[in-house]
């Protein structure tokens, strides 16, 4: 099916980038604010996305959905699009979920769509939002993986790796269980060595074995208290996914709890558009220390 109309849920930090893209590449692109933040509403305008003020009109006028929100939404997402195509009898209609979810999620998820009549594919988004001409990796897996490399002629890096449902859900889960676990992990350690007064001297020790490590530090986790709580699911569909493979589920709780703490802070108010873009590493886990618990010495 030739691709008009692509919804975005929602046009947040990645979504309003993704629907930038196709409306530049002469796709129609539209959303449904009704409920939404003003910063949502902003970023929308921002990139030219039509807002069509009812959400079953948005079903309906589509012919491709892009869900990108908080992994911990999904459901809710799912529920109400199902009950949009039944209402308005819009089974022509591909639900793209591209969320960081579990593949026993997809799964579920996936009836849920079907049994509306339309038709389900996963996918996943590894990478940063679009800029530049530069696209993140949209994974994507399922029966209908065919249409949705459509996408590539609109200025998206579609990668398809199967017609199995849950495969780009499984990729996005072990590469985010990498990188997000790792960032939890580094600020957890900053943190406890700066409430015991001895940041400075890990960072000396850090350094003369593990530089590049620090690099990666210093570029990350300044900006980690702006996502740290929609990470929270995230983290939750990671344990959901090693412990659907008969691993341990706690790991990833535990990264959950990180992000949660962080996101309990002063800091977890931030947007990625309000934070403090020139606050360096040190003084990022010296707040979150101080708020965590104070700084010994």
């Amino acid at each position: 099916m030739p691709l008009n109309t692509v919804a975005i849920l929602s046009p947040g930090d990645m979504g309003h980038a993704v629907g930038q893209t196709l409306r530049e590449h002469e796709l129609r692109v539209v959303t449904c604010l009704t409920g939404r933040s003003d910063r949502t509403r902003v970023l929308s305008e921002t990139a030219g996305i039509e807002d069509v003020p009812n959400f079953a009109e948005m079903v309906a006028q589509s012919d491709l959905i892009m869900s990108m929100t908080v992994s911990g939404a999904v459901p809710e997402i799912c529920r109400q699009v199902a009950e949009a195509v039944t209402e308005t009898g819009h089974t022509d209609l591909l639900f793209a979920e591209c969320n960081a979810i579990a593949p026993p999620t997809a799964h579920e998820m996936e009836d849920v769509i079907m049994a509306s009549g339309a038709r389900f594919l996963d996918a996943s988004i590894i990478g940063g939002p679009p800029r530049n001409g530069r696209s993140p990796r949209f994974y994507a897996s399922g029966i209908h993986v065919g249409e949705f490399e459509q996408l590539r002629e609109f200025g998206l890096d579609v990668r398809n790796i199967g017609t199995e449902t849950g495969l780009a859900s499984g990729i996005k889960m072990c590469y985010a269980a990498m990188t997000k676990g790792s960032a939890a992990l580094h600020s957890q350690l900053l943190m406890a060595a700066e409430m015991m007064g001895l940041y400075g001297p890990l960072l000396e020790e850090f350094q003369r074995g593990h530089a590049a490590t620090i690099q990666r530090m210093e570029g990350w986790i300044p900006g980690v208290p702006a996502k740290s709580r929609r990470w929270v699911s995230e983290m939750q569909e990671i344990g959901k996914t090693f412990g659907d493979l008969g691993m341990t589920p706690y790991l990833f709780q535990g990264v959950a709890d990180m992000y949660r703490l962080i996101g309990d802070t002063p800091l977890g108010d931030e947007t990625p558009e309000s934070r403090n873009g020139s606050r360096s590493l040190e003084e990022t886990i010296r707040q979150l220390a101080g708020e965590a618990g104070g700084t010994s010495g």
